[in-house]
């Protein structure tokens, strides 16, 4: 039985792993790719959530992760999709994961909504202690909260 297991996870870590060229960075966690069929797809990174562009570090993140995947054939496998219908993927790169560089050099939060990894977990209270990226900010603000802001000043509502 543990052998079909093995088995089994290899077959879908082959089968459904995929390789394309990151072709443009749209944010700190998004990237798009061409894929083998030279089709380009959108691909927001499993695990993490970045600041968003006109927040702080927005712009930051957006160059971390054009230093570490811009124009490079990286591997990715797609997980699922968001409401927005983006494949959500873990992207792989020269023996890298890209949401654990980005959350240890301190450019995103680990996304513990999605993501149950204590590795990823203690990343961050490492970048956060060091005060890495955003976490030199004395008061980083969370994506989401930083949307939500922003919805509520757009809808009049300021509190």
């Amino acid at each position: 039985m543990k052998y079909l297991k093995l088995v089994l996870l290899f077959l879908s870590i082959t089968v459904y792993s995929q390789s394309g060229k990151v072709v443009k960075i749209k944010d700190g966690d998004t990237v798009v790719l061409l894929d083998s069929d030279n089709n380009q797809i959108t691909l927001r990174l499993a695990e993490v959530d970045c600041p968003e562009s006109k927040q702080a570090f927005g712009k930051r993140a957006k160059e971390f992760t054009s230093n570490e995947v811009g124009n490079k054939v990286v591997s990715y496998k797609i997980i699922s999709t968001d409401r927005y219908g983006r494949y959500i993927a873990k992207i792989f790169y020269d023996n890298k994961y890209l949401s654990e560089e980005i959350i240890k050099n301190g450019y995103g939060w680990h996304y513990k909504k999605y993501s149950k990894s204590k590795k990823l977990s203690d990343l961050e209270i490492n970048a956060k202690k060091n005060k890495l990226g955003l976490w030199a900010d004395k008061a980083p603000v969370e994506p989401y909260m930083f949307r939500k802001m922003k919805e509520l000043n757009m809808s009049g509502n300021n509190y």
